[in-house]
């Protein structure tokens, strides 16, 4: 089973590409992928039905054996990929895989070469009929809903094939949302039903329900059965939901023939049935069951009746279908169930071969409107043989596969109806709507065929064109099928009654229980309801005039379409309501009620639990009293950040109460923490300055007056909010701390002392390579907002002239200068052999610091050399990637200050982006490596070796990872340099009117802002 999930998915991820070559006929390699399955499945027939003898046993399952494939997935969630087939399975894979293949070569010939994105919804066809088998066949609850929901997706995007009709667009994303919706409930059903049973596997469910039905957790088990049923009721399109499937027809009518008659809306109806041994007894079951089905039956069957789009026919018959036959399945008695299955079979047959007649009708005379239709039958009288059995097996008449399933459900529904099972006249009431909804499909199936091909007065026969064998043999095959099955029922009588037996209890004779398919019953009950169904149908259709004007008088009550616009209308109109109320665009306001919010509910929580605060406070740790200053200069720092009436004074205050917490850290024993703080602060605040020279140097626009005060009250109460939250934080553990093993994991099984950089780069590698592939997405994004369309990597070499102006407003020209500018200032360096930090030359006087260019000469190798110093010595001692690369990023910053954008591109040949990727390839590749190797992701292993010079060396692996951290951090610090800075300074060099004239902004030192004109 999963070789064949594998198999489909595998071929759908491939498949484009072969429509690229071979086009329409790519669908007929697709349709022998479930074509090699069903020849699969029917050779595991016997092992599927090994011991299933029709003998029950006492409680659920069925005594006969299954083929089970189970793969641990995640044991921690007790989720499996749990494979089961079994009768009903089995059953359900032959519909689905049967019917699959005829679709995919009935597409061959219904799509044309030209038709675009056929590689897309082949795939998706293909992808479909895979996820399909794999929730019939799953026997874990929430690996089946995995399958459930792509099955979902598949449908909207199948649907919505024809994108640029808003029709389909439309249809797609009213299926979506309907099915989703009962997906969800269904989910929360899903995971309380496996909760209450202690497992998710289906098969030890079932066999537990009548305990779980009964048990001290009934009332749960309901309500989880409840939400589940919603789920069913959502996919498999009956009231209130139904409206959804008729809409869904503006699909291709392959899509309809497979997805909405045969698969897809059978998905629910499989639900049922599956969950029916079980928990047919629990409370809500029948009432949902019954009443819903019998109701969308009808509604179904009157909404045919009214149509004039034969496709939509065919869509209200299938709405009214699919609740006959939820109300069959899951009726919960033997008889039902034989009977139920036997109508899901010859429904599969009959509809998708009338699905598929009428996509020929369609796309040979441009029309489905039976207005306009006339004289098919004489246009293509095999054709219209194949529609007549069709129609024939829907309606029910002998010898067809309807009539032996429709049999066998009056059966069932007269002895439940008699036989005192149902409350009170409850089962005759059923009965007769049962009748009632065969004689609507009765007479909807007579003028689907009277629609479609009949000669009608007054309309010229409809332009017809010829039907290639290859076009009509998909549903010539069904029909065949179709006839084949109502003359000899005997082995799909096989095939179900093991699946009956399982409602057979207290040691009964399943074989009397559940009765058996035939064509011929004799003189029953049930042959006298066909007959009365027959001759009113056949009055229906005969007086459809006076049905039609009967209809025209009833009202037209709010229908499932409209009350679904009215609601999504409404949520419109409250989400529009809302968003003008709380988007105000205001800063003030979005901070108030963030941190209102983040300091109420822990307050409450706090107040409400009452906990008396934990012992051995103290204010400043006695051990280290220069906290005090430092707390001090935090509290100064913030104090001055809210007072500061310009911009860089204010960033400068924040950047200070930031290394004041990195002077806690130093005095508290945490040197890394502090390095690492202290490193980040400073380029922040570098990023920061460099940013806001766009900024106007004054802080305008503050909140004040009366916000002043409510300012400072919700600042206040959320400072002390979260200090009280983290004493109890602190004094609420009651188990042991996990950090305390981290020494000794660090040692052992990082082989390092530096238990900081160790749970990094090992213990938590994990964590730490969603850090930087963070990092990454960050740069792209500032990059991609200040360069609009490329990243900017080469700053106007010389070569630039053809390739560095993507993303620029100028060209050439402007390269040009600015290479020359640079090319001159070479001249003047003071050595030509080995010249560096030249390109401050091309500052202006004004804009140029020689004492900044002699620091830099004298720090910028040493602090890259130190950088590389704390990428070694970090697993040791304090240090790391993260801190090394830091170190570097602020060197070429240093470098950058002094010379000016010009220097920053001589100083980093390599681009930001190449960096980011090389640095993440190498963090990926440090994890990829042990698995290869047979080991696991991010295994560490530990190397020790003695080297000339060297002496005895210990080298860790996990040092290649930190080495990725490295590389991305310096790609990191480099993608602010040149989106922040360099590309700013290009911006002030072509309009330097937008600067304040003799005034730096922000009053930034002319000398520190690397800007300049060459």
């Amino acid at each position: 089973m999963i070789t064949v999930l594998a198999v489909h998915f595998a071929v759908a991820a491939v498949a484009p590409f072969f429509f690229r070559r071979f086009r329409r006929n790519t669908f007929y390699a697709l349709a022998a992928v479930p074509a090699g399955s069903f020849v699969w499945l029917l050779l595991q027939r016997d092992a599927v039905y090994q011991g299933a003898s029709g003998q029950a046993s006492a409680t659920p399952p069925f005594t006969g054996s299954a083929v089970t494939e189970i793969l641990p997935w995640i044991p921690e969630l007790k989720i499996e990929l749990a494979f089961r087939m079994d009768p009903l399975a089995w059953i359900m894979s032959l519909l689905v895989l049967g019917v699959g293949a005829l679709v995919l070569v009935y597409c061959a010939r219904y799509f044309k070469n030209k038709d675009s994105n056929l590689g897309g919804f082949g795939a998706q066809l293909l992808a479909f009929a895979g996820a399909m088998f794999g929730l019939v066949t799953a026997d874990d609850l929430l690996l089946m809903f995995i399958f459930w929901e792509l099955t979902t997706v598949l449908s909207y995007l199948l649907i919505g094939y024809a994108r640029t009709r808003l029709s389909a667009r439309r249809s797609a994303l009213q299926a979506l949302m309907v099915t989703t919706a009962g997906g969800l409930a269904m989910l929360v059903g899903l995971i309380m039903l496996g909760s209450s049973a202690g497992t998710y596997r289906i098969s030890a469910i079932l066999e537990q329900a009548p305990g779980l039905a009964a048990g001290p957790a009934a009332g749960a088990v309901a309500a989880a059965v409840v939400l589940i049923l919603i789920g069913a009721v959502t996919k498999s399109a009956l009231i209130p939901f139904h409206f959804w499937l008729p809409g869904a027809m503006a699909a291709p009518t392959p899509v309809s023939a497979y997805l909405h008659a045969a698969a897809m809306v059978k998905a629910g109806v499989y639900l049922v049935a599956r969950l029916a041994p079980g928990f047919a007894e629990t409370a809500y079951w029948l009432p949902m069951v019954l009443g819903l089905g019998l109701a969308t039956m009808l509604v179904g069957g009157y909404r045919a009746l009214r149509q004039t789009d034969i496709k939509l026919i065919l869509a209200y018959g299938t709405v009214s279908q699919l609740g006959f036959l939820t109300m069959v399945v899951g009726l919960g008695k033997p008889d039902a169930a034989l009977a139920g299955l036997a109508l899901l079979l010859a429904h599969g047959l009959f509809k998708a071969t009338l699905f598929l007649v009428v996509g020929i009708i369609d796309h040979q005379s441009g029309t489905r409107d039976l207005r306009k239709l006339s004289g098919v039958y004489k246009a293509s009288r095999a054709l219209a043989v194949v529609a007549a059995i069709g129609a024939a097996s829907m309606a029910g008449i002998p010898p067809l596969a309807g009539f032996v399933a429709k049999e066998s459900v009056f059966e069932a529904f007269v002895h439940y109806g008699t036989s005192g099972d149902a409350a009170g006249p409850w089962g005759l009431v059923v009965l007769a709507g049962l009748v009632l909804g065969s004689i609507l499909t009765f007479a909807y199936s007579a003028r689907f065929m009277w629609g479609a091909f009949a000669s009608k007065p007054g309309i010229a026969p409809t332009p017809f064109k010829a039907i290639k064998p290859s076009f009509l043999a998909a549903p010539a095959l069904l029909s065949l099928l179709t006839i084949v099955y109502g003359l000899w029922p005997a082995p799909v009588d096989g095939w179900i009654q093991p699946y009956a037996a399982e409602f057979v209890h207290d040691g009964g004779d399943p074989a009397t229980a559940a009765g058996h398919l035939a064509l011929w019953h004799g003189l029953t009950p049930a042959l006298g309801l066909t007959a009365i169904t027959f001759a009113l149908g056949l009055a229906m259709f005969y007086g459809r005039n006076m049905v039609a004007r009967g209809q025209s008088l009833v009202p037209a009550w709010v229908d499932g379409d409209r009350a679904y616009q009215m609601t999504i209308g409404a949520l419109d109109d409250v989400a529009v309501w809302v968003t003008g109320r709380t988007q105000r665009g205001s800063l003030f306001f979005y901070l108030a009620v963030i941190l209102t919010v983040a300091f109420a509910l822990p307050l409450t929580a706090l107040l409400i639990a009452g906990k008396p605060l934990p012992d051995g406070l103290y204010f400043i740790d006695p051990n280290s009293p220069l906290q005090l200053v430092a707390g001090a200069g935090i509290v100064i720092g913030a104090l001055a950040a809210v007072r500061a009436n310009k911009r860089f004074l204010a960033v400068l205050m924040v950047s200070v109460t930031g290394y004041g917490i990195a002077l806690m850290f130093a005095l508290q024993g945490a040197p890394d923490l502090a390095l690492t703080q202290m490193l980040v602060e400073t380029i922040i605040l570098v990023a920061f300055v460099l940013a806001m020279r766009s900024l106007p140097a004054e802080l305008r626009d503050r909140t004040g007056g009366k916000y002043r005060v409510i300012r400072v009250i919700i600042g206040a109460a959320f400072g002390v909010t979260m200090i009280f939250v983290a004493i109890y934080a602190m004094g609420a553990r009651v188990a042991t701390p996990v950090a305390l093993e981290f020494p000794r994991l660090a040692y052992e099984g990082g082989g390092g002392l530096n238990i900081v950089n160790v749970t990094l780069v090992d213990i938590r590698a994990w964590d730490t390579f969603g850090e930087i592939s963070v990092l990454a997405l960050a740069a792209t994004g500032v990059a991609s907002l200040i360069f609009v369309r490329g990243r900017g990597d080469g700053i106007r070499a010389a070569s630039s002239v053809a390739e560095g102006t993507v993303g620029r407003r100028s060209g050439a020209g402007q390269s040009s200068r600015d290479s020359a500018a640079l090319a001159l200032s070479r001249k003047f360096a003071a050595s030509t052999r080995d010249a560096w930090l030249v390109a401050g030359r091309t500052l202006a006087p004004e804009r140029r610091s020689i004492i900044f260019e002699v620091v830099t000469r004298l720090v910028f190798h040493s602090m890259i050399v130190f950088s590389i110093y704390l990428l070694l010595a970090g697993h040791n001692l304090p240090g790391g990637g993260f801190a090394g690369g830091l170190t570097a990023g602020l060197a070429l910053t240093i470098r950058y200050l002094a010379g000016g954008r010009f220097e920053l591109r001589e100083a980093t040949p390599v681009g930001a982006g190449t960096l980011l990727g090389i640095g993440l390839a190498t963090a990926a590749a440090s994890g990829v490596v042990p698995l290869l190797l047979g080991g696991q992701v991010f295994q560490s292993a530990i190397i020790e070796l003695w080297l000339p010079v060297f002496g005895d060396i210990k080298f860790v692996t996990s040092t290649i990872f930190d080495i990725g951290v490295y590389i991305v951090v310096v790609g990191l610090v480099l993608d602010v340099l040149r989106s922040l800075g360099a590309e700013i300074d290009e911006h002030f060099e072509e309009d330097p009117e937008g600067e304040t004239e003799g005034q730096e902004p922000d009053g930034v030192p002319a000398e520190t802002t690397g800007r300049g004109k060459a």
